[in-house]
């Protein structure tokens, strides 16, 4: 704790003496938090984790404590962002070409920015890696963050590992000090403090990459949590024949004491600056636990990826000082909402497009109603082309209507199929379909009108746009083919036999060079080498897998042609005259034989001419 006092003290130390809060609009903060689920926290009963900053925050907030997101992290982070669900504004899945948020559609930055609001983005954003998409594409002034899911994934810079790792400042890879979610922080503490005046507000939107895999967190947050095995042994039951899932429980809580640690920092620094009366801060998880149900799920069911109700209902305060007096408010509310709430206290509903999913619920926070009217939501999305479903028998990655959940008051139904009552069955142990076919045939009267809004347009692919001034060269990266998960370093390093199919638009014609490449540039390794285990900060990376890939294929739109590789052996070259417009790109790595082992899972494109 000393040290941390001391850090904030420095901090402040480098920040003007007086921030002067924005004399009409209130600067908005929204922190957003990875793979911690409702049952994470003091405040929700949690017999183990340390959380008092949050705790403290939760109880000088509007608790809204039926709140649901998606149950994957893209599709929540497109609702938050958009307003919308995630069917309407296509960034569905966490990878398979579907993380993509909609060229055309207005972000909450956007609308901030309009507004004259200062905005800036510190961590995961997980809504596109190229150009149109990026979080500097979207609204945001600044920018610092990571490619795709998590760090260490198949876009992120070789072998980041949490610690001192290069991100992405506004598009340019820079390298910087610190564990990830200290610098995040850090980060948007110093840019708060860089410009501050009266009449310009700021929007910052933290979303933290903590408490996601891989489970990296500095050793003395892990220390804390070693000795709560033997004081709570209740907890850690049904752990203890598995040791290496207790281990990753210890370091997931260590995790969350780190994200603790900055929230307190965070409002520290607002309190001192005297921001804090004219700051609404929210806080908010992406998805359910990855590891609830494991020891405590605050008596739901689920995880992450799952439509029971421990997937997709977390924690969600907001507080704005003298303007929202804390309490709870226990009906049906859902990330959607936050957009045209937060813009409606901000006096920027004006700037918000027209036909959000979400409701504003400022006129709830602020006391003018007490009650929402009755509504009913669907939370659908892309599942990985791995997963086994019982809805559907093709590749659960495609969008399919009974892959939704349904909500209504208490009422779940689930897969257009099992119905639930959660007041009086939390755990939704009893289908009781059969016993209320009036509920069901409400439900699924409206399920049915939803998937007929969103059927056709939701089939339809993003395209990253290639050759466009803003960003050439690009980075194509195996995260993108269409239905297909390549998600994580650890599947280039195994070398996964896996293909598929990029969806692009050629931003002008010209002449393009596409380098395809079976380890990232960084890498400096050849197409048919291997590479050895990597010990990291806080763990150890596999050994990469060697592939006797000795030349390549490549299909732009009509086009193909094939070579072997380039004289340094570390990628294929090719050449090809595009014309503008919508494309296809596939890739194969071949061997000796000339057959396919693989796709390039990197493939730089650089317009030339």
């Amino acid at each position: 704790m000393k040290f941390h006092l001391l850090l904030i003290a420095v901090l402040f130390a480098l920040l003007p003496t007086t921030l002067l809060p924005a004399a009409e609009s209130p600067n908005v903060i929204v922190i957003m938090t990875d793979d911690q689920g409702y049952g994470e926290f003091g405040c929700t009963g949690n017999p183990v984790a340390q959380t008092p900053h949050i705790d403290k925050l939760a109880s000088e907030s509007v608790r809204l404590t039926d709140f649901h997101v998606a149950p994957m992290c893209t599709p929540t982070r497109g609702q938050l962002m958009s307003g919308l669900d995630a069917f309407r504004n296509s960034a569905i899945n966490v990878s398979s070409g579907r993380t993509l948020l909609k060229a055309d559609l207005k972000t909450m930055a956007d609308v901030f920015h309009e507004a004259g609001y200062r905005t800036g983005m510190f961590g995961k954003w997980h809504l596109g890696d190229n150009y149109p998409f990026r979080p500097h594409d979207r609204g945001f002034d600044e920018a610092l963050w990571f490619p795709s899911s998590h760090i260490n994934g198949v876009p992120d810079y070789w072998d980041n590992d949490y610690f001192d790792d290069v991100y992405l400042r506004n598009g340019k890879r820079e390298k910087c000090s610190g564990y990830c979610t200290d610098l995040f922080f850090d980060e948007a503490i110093r840019w708060i403090g860089a410009d501050q005046t009266a009449d310009s507000p700021f929007f910052v939107y933290i979303p933290t990459n903590a408490a996601h895999y891989p489970l990296f967190v500095p050793d003395h947050y892990r220390e804390r949590f070693e000795s709560e095995v033997s004081k709570h042994p209740e907890v850690f039951e049904q752990l203890k024949d598995r040791p290496k899932r207790q281990s990753d429980l210890i370091s997931f809580l260590a995790m969350g004491a780190n994200i603790d640690d900055n929230v307190g920092k965070l409002c520290a620094f607002l309190d001192a600056q005297g921001l804090a009366d004219n700051t609404v801060l929210v806080f908010l998880t992406d998805n359910g636990s990855t590891f609830g149900q494991d020891y405590y799920n605050a008596g739901m069911r689920g995880r992450k990826t799952q439509l029971w109700e421990g997937g997709h209902r977390v924690p969600c305060f907001i507080r704005w000082p003298g303007e929202i007096e804390p309490r709870e408010f226990d009906e049906l509310t859902v990330v959607q909402d936050l957009m045209p709430t937060l813009a409606e206290l901000a006096n920027a509903s004006g700037h918000l497009p027209e036909d959000l999913d979400g409701r504003s619920l400022a006129p709830i926070l602020q006391g003018t109603e007490d009650t929402l009217s009755d509504r009913i939501l669907v939370i659908n999305y892309s599942r990985m082309p791995t997963f086994n479903v019982g809805y559907t028998d093709g590749n659960p990655a495609i969008p399919a209507r009974d892959g939704a959940g349904v909500l209504w008051k208490h009422w779940r139904l689930l897969e257009n199929r099992q119905l639930f009552n959660v007041a009086e069955d939390p755990h939704q142990d009893h289908d009781i379909a059969a016993e209320h076919p009036d509920v069901v045939a409400k439900l699924r009267q409206h399920l049915n009108g939803w998937w007929d809004d969103v059927k056709d347009p939701v089939m339809v692919p993003e395209r990253v746009i290639i050759g466009s001034e803003h960003e050439n060269p690009s980075l194509l990266t195996a995260c993108e083919w269409l239905d297909v998960f390549v998600d994580q370093q650890i599947q280039i390093r195994r070398g996964v036999r896996k293909n598929g199919v990029w969806h692009l638009i050629v931003d002008r014609p010209g002449r393009y060079e596409f380098q395809l490449r079976r380890w990232p540039k960084e890498a400096d390794t050849e197409l048919a080498a291997g590479l050895p285990p990597v010990t990291v900060t806080d763990g150890q990376y596999l050994p990469g897998q060697a592939l006797p890939i000795r030349a390549g294929r490549i299909q732009v739109g009509q086009q193909q042609s094939e070579r072997p590789a380039d004289a340094d052996g570390k990628s294929i070259t090719f050449g090809l005259d595009l014309t503008a417009g919508p494309t296809e790109l596939q890739t194969w790595m071949l061997g000796d034989d000339g057959q396919e082992i693989c796709g390039a899972y990197y493939v730089d494109v650089r317009r030339i001419d």
